[in-house]
């Protein structure tokens, strides 16, 4: 984990210092150490250092015998430079692992940036009067003084009703998101050319046997936690009763001579065939020294503040805020890499949405994200127009070649839900805490193995997952309760609900809501929260209005939810 970000002058124009040493402060949350510049007149290469920089030798930019200058965030060593060498714009298609960078030639005068394929490691960058400039955080380019914080009303709504946001668009106007897997080409401080490479190919499914699938699977997985494995410093596992999680705690207890280190959440006093009973189980049957952290109602209200001012481009998931505290425990007990099983759902098919999809009408299939968090709710002045228009743009463009419909969706999550939420998710609450993250699901090879798989080695008798559940059968068998599991989820409906007419007119007054909500209607939503849409609205207004304050507002949050949305200092 790190950051980087950088400045091209416009035709010519030299870099502005003073904007990049702002845009190198701001970047400090994603790298508390020292920060290694690059300076060839009308341009400049920013890489913040992690805090423990011992045990990390490698120091950035790198610079290769030709004068070509790299800087990178996630898993980087000077293979790009040699990879441009060799295939120049293009290079960006031969890289593996998830990162983000930019590449700068002088011979040429062309700055390259690249994205990893399934949007790992984020990436943005902006269009000014003066020249581009970019950074691994929307903070960081507002902090130039280049651009603005103002809210674009699309993304925004977008927001709201999906919790996260599609493709290129952030929450603010002029500030543009790398796409997973593509490549910018900026000459004179303008963009002047992509490259967009998608890692899921367009052909359908593959014709391959269960059992040799299982076997095929079976490598492919002890061969991505191996690579994945090759980090600095204590290596945990964020464990929860999911197949991909315990999947991936399987693979590293058979390749590991010590126990591996788990953290896992614990929300409520266990129950019978609960997550954290699973948990335990299958940590037991391997060895695992397993480590369980509470997340109670406290916590929630406590921190929520917090990480939403620590979430420059927000997704309103209510996971973040115990993923949060997951990730201060793992960095305050020493660890400096977290697996996760981030992916799993997405290629090997696991969502409900996906069953449901493939099931008739009559049978209650249905096509996802048709219907938003506040439609029929009465709680906005008017219809949040363009909501769908990037969800839509998306699976438009998922019908390629001889995909199956399941293929289609699959697709078009790893395109906008993946890299816009569960990812963006992971990397903000591991940065924050200087710790790395691998995901060894999303390695290349078993992404295009799990993608290619049979509809009906994904989904069978109504179960998704089906041949992860397989292989975790053979390897685990302890897990098999993983048929039957009941998930722990956050109860945040209760905790809603309870101090409801407490957060109703606190929440219906903030500026970042009442130009678009009736704040009557606000207060009257949460003073009588009954069902999961109005738990998901009012969760999304919540975390909506706190973001605002944060990031366009430029207000400091205070100890809790209550007195954040109550104070009225300036940050």
């Amino acid at each position: 984990m790190s950051g980087i970000g950088g400045f091209q002058g416009l035709e010519g124009r030299l870099a502005l210092p003073e904007a990049v040493a702002r845009l190198s402060a701001a970047l400090a949350v994603r790298g508390a150490g020292e920060a290694s510049v690059h300076e060839d007149g009308v341009l400049v290469l920013v890489h913040r250092q992690p805090t423990d920089i011992d045990r990390r030798p490698v120091a950035q930019p790198f610079v290769d015998p030709r004068g070509a200058v790299l800087v990178g965030d996630g898993a980087l060593d000077p293979a790009p430079l040699q990879l441009y060498r060799a295939y120049g714009i293009e290079f960006a298609r031969h890289l593996r692992g998830g990162g983000a960078l930019a590449l700068y030639d002088p011979a040429t005068g062309r700055l390259l940036l690249a994205r990893d394929g399934f949007g790992i490691k984020p990436l943005y960058y902006a269009e000014t009067d003066q020249g581009f400039v970019f950074a691994s955080t929307t903070t960081a380019l507002i902090a130039t003084g280049l651009i603005q914080a103002s809210v674009l009303s699309q993304a925004r709504n977008e927001l709201l009703q999906l919790q996260f946001t599609t493709g290129r668009t952030t929450p603010f106007a002029g500030i543009h998101r790398m796409l997973p897997g593509e490549t910018l080409i900026v000459e004179q401080g303008r963009v002047v050319d992509r490259r967009l490479y998608r890692p899921l190919p367009a052909v359908g499914p593959l014709p391959i046997a269960v059992e040799p699938a299982l076997l095929a699977l079976d490598g492919l997985l002890d061969r991505a936690v191996g690579r994945h494995g090759r980090a600095e410093g204590p290596i945990g596992l964020f464990l929860t009763g999911s197949v991909e999680s315990i999947a991936l705690l399987a693979g590293m207890a058979a390749q590991g001579a010590a126990p591996v280190e788990a953290l896992s959440l614990t929300y409520s006093q266990p129950t019978p065939g609960s997550d954290i009973e699973l948990v335990r189980t299958v940590a037991a049957a391997v060895g695992a020294r397993l480590t369980e952290v509470p997340f109670r109602e406290a916590d929630f209200w406590h921190l929520l503040p917090e990480v939403a001012a620590a979430i420059d481009d927000p997704m309103a998931d209510v996971s973040l805020v115990p993923q949060w505290k997951l990730a201060c425990v793992a960095a305050e007990a020493g660890f400096r890499t977290i697996f996760s099983g981030e992916g799993g759902d997405e290629l090997f098919g696991g969502y409900g949405r996906y069953r449901s999809l493939l099931r008739p009408w009559w049978a209650g299939g249905r096509v996802p994200r048709t219907r938003g968090a506040f439609d029929g709710l009465a709680v906005l002045r008017a219809p949040l127009p363009g909501w769908r228009d990037g969800i839509v743009a998306t699976d438009a463009a998922q019908g390629l070649g001889t995909r199956t419909r399941l293929q289609m969706v699959q697709a078009a999550d790893c395109q906008d839900w993946l890299p816009n939420d569960l990812l963006a998710r992971f990397d903000r609450c591991l940065a924050a805490h200087g710790l790395d993250g691998r995901l060894p699901l999303l390695d290349r090879e078993i992404a295009l193995f799990a993608f290619g798989l049979p509809d009906t080695l994904k989904i069978r008798d109504g179960v998704g997952k089906w041949l992860l559940r397989r292989w975790l059968d053979q390897r685990l068998p302890s897990a098999a309760a993983l048929s039957r599991r009941r998930s722990d989820a956050i109860p945040i409906g209760a905790w809603l609900r309870r101090r409801g007419a407490m957060l109703g007119p606190l929440v219906a007054r903030q500026d970042g809501l009442r130009e678009i909500c009736r704040p009557d209607a606000v207060e009257r939503l949460f003073a009588k929260i009954e069902n999961k849409r109005q738990v998901f609205a009012a969760w999304n207004l919540l975390f909506y209005a706190l973001w605002h304050r944060a990031h366009v507002e430029g207000l400091a949050h205070e100890r809790d939810v209550f007195q954040t949305l109550s104070g009225h200092g300036r940050g």
